[in-house]
């Protein structure tokens, strides 16, 4: 095959799965919170630095919509951007992880203003906002293909954090809950939509790259709240 031939879509999808190692789901800090080792503080300081990284998914996806020249992606991932940020005040994903937070103890008005959120964890998800906002539209959708190897890894949270954790009231695993529903046909999705417009080796071996520059994100943010929890 001429190397500016694209891969074959089933070896493109099997090197973006292959990415999969570097996802965040073996970090010791997941290790310890699913083995119910972690303190109420190791919690909160999660909650709390996990909550920059949710307020900036709609930023993110909003500057996958400015770059992107198609009205039909645009009209479609425009649904993300209300999933997270809701269709009215106190709805959405974000309202959920601020739930979530408030059930580990912390006030709503500290998780706001991001006293608690690290440089470290700053500095990456920065980082991932500046990929999305400077990058083609399809680098910065292929990044989000880290949702191929999320859904087993929430079902397990949710239920770990239930047995190790239960005096977290059920009104804080809201975001789990509700994002159990979606999570699957939305990495579906993504990969389909990867596949279609990654036609060039050169867009192909870009999208891989992304995605595993999102992998890094998500380890670097752990690695920081790891570390100074």
């Amino acid at each position: 095959m001429c190397s500016n031939e694209p891969l074959p879509v089933e070896e493109f999808v099997a090197n973006l799965q292959a990415v999969g190692p570097r996802y965040w789901h073996d970090h010791p800090f997941h290790q310890r919170l699913h083995q119910g080792l972690l303190s109420k503080h190791e919690l909160q300081s999660w909650a709390a630095n996990r909550w920059y990284y949710q307020r900036s998914l709609p930023q993110k996806d909003a500057a996958i919509l400015a770059n992107c020249p198609l009205p039909h992606i645009r009209r479609h991932w425009l649904d993300r951007i209300t999933y997270h940020d809701g269709d009215r005040p106190d709805t959405g994903g974000t309202e959920n992880w601020l739930r979530m937070a408030e059930a580990l103890g912390l006030d709503r008005t500290e998780v706001l203003d991001e006293r608690h959120v690290l440089p470290g964890v700053r500095f990456a998800v920065d980082a991932y906002l500046t990929f999305a906002r400077t990058k083609p539209w399809l680098e910065s959708v292929a990044s989000g293909l880290t949702e191929m190897f999320s859904p087993g890894l929430m079902r397990r949270r949710l239920a770990d954090m239930r047995e190790q954790y239960p005096w977290i009231a059920e009104d804080g695993f809201a975001y789990f809950t509700s994002r159990l529903t979606v999570i699957a046909d939305e990495g579906t999705t993504t990969l389909d939509l990867v596949v279609e417009h990654a036609t060039t080796r050169a867009q192909q071996h870009a999208a891989i790259a992304a995605l595993t520059f999102k992998c890094d994100v998500l380890r670097a943010i752990l690695d920081t709240v790891d570390y100074y929890s």
